[in-house]
């Protein structure tokens, strides 16, 4: 049905000529000797450094080259990538580094020189060691954990503080806060432990995980001794990626630097088979203590579970019904090997949303299992839906769920059967228009994307013809991907495109091009505003990159870029946007247009009818318990301002937590009245029960696994809008959106 396209654009580049400087792998297996405090770089690191600076200043989109200017703002946004709460660095620290460094930092990066930025470096390794020792100190006494003291926990637009005595009576009164919420953290799991132990009934017959006995004073105490402990292990190739890293990062979040271990994790994660629970992690950009969770793998045991979510923050881990270990302030290194493990053994996580306490985390329980990417992929069913007094008969709906736009590239380059969306896509629609459905929801609900070949076959089969979608690269010129069938389509019946804030990259192409031609509502929330694309860099002297050189837009000129798809039609946002998505991001690369790509719109949404849509959406919206239920989530989560004081009394923050909680029992238990089931008497048998409930539904088969209600809350309201949408027939070539 599609035209081959001419181009693969997710693609990984074995050597690149830039500038003169080839990239060879001559270098690959070096690695420095760990770090003693005194960096000599060698000469792979310099050559490498040259690589970087060099692919920077001449193949970024952008073509910003790396001037004195653009040093100065790598300069900047190190120092904070360093210490983003402004916490460490004195004003007197950053002022005399940047007077020093900022000239000329990035024309010592384009000589393969990192001495300004190891310079840097050394000083907050001076300002850390600093605060381990105070915080050693402090430790060994007993601390009050009440008063009137206050902290703001997020300082990342406060400047750093002006003196000492400033600086460490924040840090004492940080201190205090972090054993305040170890110490309600503690209470909250002794609670729910004692519910486990007197009734044996809501464990399921699941092990219950034994917790951390160490007093609080201990555990921040180990967390202390572990990041130093860190700082004494890190490598001059790990020194190096923080420098270089930034410089990157400087010109786009997406573009990436990984030193020569980070590489070959890299490479372990995107091999086929994976064993595990199917995550990818990195420290969280605003406290880099702890871990989140970017991804899950469609598939993977963590996305089965349903309660483990791109954005939750690790906060412990627990080894097949072992002693939960606090891992804040792990590295992501340490934290991988305790989540891998042998198939068929348990791993329970501790984790929490952003801007919430530690007190607030809950617990999931998985199994490991070994991941075949192949082996998961779209899947296809149906929903019966039906309108009161509208339809006489429910209507039968297919659902075709979409993970990600997958492609076995390397089967297909073998000559080999492979696996990819589009093949399975054409089996699965075939399927369900012998099933007469009356509509098709397409679920691209955290769906992070993949080949941009297979989502332009992928739209072959729902529009006629014409384009698809326009890629520009870093020296102006634009490629139309299009779909030149003569009109020929699998399916032409209604259908509704489902998104949210983790549906990124090639869904919001898919998304946007369904919308431009009016062949389909899209609805539920604003996707991520990835539209951009990346070459991966795999032979540097040493490590390996990714680089942005193309940045994707729609039909009508407008980029997905940061904007991302805004739905017809808006559901209940589950994320936040302050933290996730490519408008939480630092650099993110800016929102622009280029020209139409003619085309002839199918169809039409007028404005009148989709006012109608949202208004009687948000009525039901309204009404439906799941709705409310994670709206009313929603308003909680907002309740913990880190931008604002915090009082340091550990009784005033037990009894905000008790509020928290109250809230959230209450949501929960409305629902459960509204569907007809049980509530739950109090908030720790509610904590118990669930965390039995889904370490259950892990170890579930796919097949036996139901769907969660809350998600089904959403497949039914899209069915129910696109039912009642009607859109407008376009008769007129001319005729645009």
């Amino acid at each position: 049905m599609m035209k081959k396209q001419p181009a693969q654009w997710l693609l990984s580049a074995a050597s690149v000529g830039i500038a003169g400087i080839i990239l060879t792998q001559s270098y690959g297996t070096a690695v420095a000797e760990t770090n003693t405090g005194s960096f000599v770089q060698t000469p792979e690191q310099k050559v490498t450094t040259r690589q970087v600076a060099a692919l920077l200043d001449r193949s970024h989109y952008l073509n910003q080259p790396l001037d004195s200017k653009k040093g100065r703002e790598i300069l900047s946004m190190y120092i904070d990538s360093l210490d983003p709460n402004h916490t460490l660095f004195l004003q007197s620290d950053v002022d005399e580094l940047k007077k020093k460094h900022a000239d000329d930092f990035g024309t010592r990066l384009k000589q393969g020189d990192l001495s300004a930025g190891v310079e840097v470096f050394d000083r907050y390794r001076k300002r850390s060691n600093e605060y381990f020792a105070m915080a050693t100190k402090m430790l060994k006494k007993d601390i009050d954990l009440t008063g009137d003291d206050t902290i703001i926990l997020d300082r990342e637009n406060l400047g750093h503080f002006k003196t000492k005595k400033e600086q460490r009576d924040y840090w004492e009164r940080q201190l205090k806060f972090q054993l305040m919420s170890i110490t309600l953290g503690q209470e909250d799991e002794k609670a729910k432990e004692k519910v486990f132990l007197s009734n044996p009934d809501i464990t399921r017959g699941q092990d219950l995980v034994r917790n951390d006995e160490r007093t609080p004073n201990e555990i921040l105490q180990n967390r202390l001794s572990r990041q130093q402990e860190q700082f004494k292990r890190l490598k001059d190739d790990e020194i190096m990626e923080t420098i270089l890293n930034t410089a990157m990062l400087t010109y786009d979040p997406h573009s990436n630097y990984y030193a020569p271990i980070q590489a070959t994790e890299l490479q372990i994660q995107s091999s086929l088979q994976l064993e595990g629970i199917g995550v990818s992690i990195r420290p969280d950009r605003k406290n880099p203590d702890y871990t989140r969770i970017v991804t899950l793998v469609d598939g993977g045991p963590a996305a089965k579970s349903g309660q483990i979510k791109p954005n939750d923050l690790i906060v412990g881990i627990a080894k097949d019904g072992e002693t939960m270990t606090d891992v804040v302030g792990w590295s992501t290194r340490e934290i991988v090997s305790l989540i891998r493990g042998k198939r068929g053994t348990s791993v329970t996580l501790k984790l929490r949303q952003p801007n919430t306490p530690d007190a607030s985390a809950r617990t999931v329980t998985v199994v490991r299992d070994i991941i075949q990417q192949e082996e998961s992929g779209v899947t296809q069913r149906v929903v019966e839906v039906q309108r009161p007094n509208i339809d006489k008969t429910p209507k039968r709906i297919g659902v075709l769920e979409i993970p990600s736009f997958y492609l076995n590239y390397r089967a297909r380059r073998n000559g080999e059967d492979y696996r990819s969306v589009s093949i399975d896509t054409e089996k699965a629609l075939k399927k369900l228009n012998e099933e007469n459905i009356d509509g098709l929801v397409v679920d691209l609900r955290n769906n992070p994307g993949g080949s941009l070949d297979e989502v332009a076959k992928m739209l072959g089969f729902f529009i006629k013809s014409g384009p698809l979608v326009q890629i520009r690269d870093n020296r102006g010129n634009v490629q139309v991907y299009r779909d030149n069938d003569g009109g020929e389509q699998l399916y032409d019946g209604k259908m509704v495109v489902l998104t949210n804030l983790a549906s990124a990259s090639a869904s919001e192409i898919f998304a946007a091009a369904i919308q431009d031609y009016g062949r389909g509502l899209v609805v539920g929330s604003t996707t991520t505003g990835k539209g951009s694309a990346q070459i991966q860099l795999d032979s540097l002297a040493l490590g390996s990159a990714t680089l942005t050189q193309r940045k994707f837009y729609r039909i009508t000129g407008g980029s997905t870029q940061n904007k991302g798809v805004v739905p017809d039609v808006e559901l209940v946002n589950i994320y936040d946007d302050a933290t996730f998505g490519e408008r939480a991001q630092k650099k993110a690369l800016p929102w622009d247009t280029i020209r139409t790509a003619p085309y002839k719109p199918e169809g039409k949404f007028t404005n009148d009818t989709l006012a109608t849509l949202n208004q009687q959406s948000k009525i039901r919206q309204e009404k439906n318990p799941q709705f409310v239920y994670l709206s009313t989530l929603n308003d909680i989560r907002n309740m913990d301002d880190e931008k604002k004081p915090v009082r340091l009394d550990i009784n005033s923050r037990r009894a905000k937590m008790q509020l928290i909680e109250k809230r959230s029992l209450e949501a929960e238990n409305r629902r459960l009245i509204a569907t007809g089931e049980r509530p739950y008497s109090n908030w720790n048998t509610y904590q118990a029960a669930m965390d039995a409930k889904f370490e259950e539904r892990s170890r579930m088969k796919a097949a036996e696994r139901p769907e969660l209600p809350e998600d089904e809350a959403f497949i039914n309201e899209a069915a129910y809008l696109m039912l009642s949408a009607e859109p407008k027939t376009l008769l007129s070539p001319e005729e645009k959106l």
